[in-house]
């Protein structure tokens, strides 16, 4: 995690920081057991039961190997980008899901020391009417960012998250000045 402060300058501030969950790896493997099933039931299948019934099961096999596998490994891990043009947080090692807020659309940022994924129904990608929309791999400290009209929130664990905080508001110091400009 970086966070580069230029006292008194206009020079380009990014922070990075990124939150990690070994469990989910327990999971994906679990997933992949599936899948592996699946695929010796299709090669080597019982010819006594029927055809029906072991493509049932190869089928089932298959495709809750691969949501399990796709699901947990998506959300091993997170990162989060923070600079000039905004914040950028991908999940998992090819980076999807992913969201990305411009600056002009964050209003402010605050520390949660703790964010629990009890509290919003699981790990991954989350949406509760109540609280906005979150990204949590694992229970800890997070920022949550308040966006432009107040009504929405962006909420995602990260270590660090006290040096996300400041970058952005940082980042929105170093904007304000220029915001009449515009």
């Amino acid at each position: 995690m970086t966070h580069a402060s230029l006292p008194g300058s206009t020079a380009s501030q990014e922070w990075t920081g990124r939150a990690s969950n070994r469990i989910q790896w327990l999971l994906a493997a679990a997933g992949a057991a599936c899948l592996a099933l699946g695929i010796l039931l299709a090669v080597n299948g019982p010819d006594t039961s029927g055809l029906v019934p072991l493509v049932m099961s190869v089928v089932g096999c298959l495709t809750v190997g691969l949501l399990v596998l796709f699901g947990t490994i998506a959300f091993t891990h997170v990162s989060v980008r923070i600079d000039g043009e905004g914040v950028h947080v991908r999940c998992g090692h090819i980076g999807v899901p992913r969201r990305r807020i411009p600056l002009e659309q964050v209003s402010g940022a605050q520390l949660v020391p703790l964010i629990s994924p009890r509290g919003w129904g699981g790990w991954g990608y989350r949406w509760r009417p109540e609280k906005g929309t979150a990204v949590v791999v694992r229970r800890g400290p997070g920022l949550v960012i308040y966006l432009v009209g107040g009504q929405h929130r962006f909420t995602v664990t990260v270590d660090d998250a006290e040096g996300a905080v400041q970058a952005i508001r940082d980042l929105l110091l170093l904007r304000a000045p220029h915001a009449g400009l515009a």
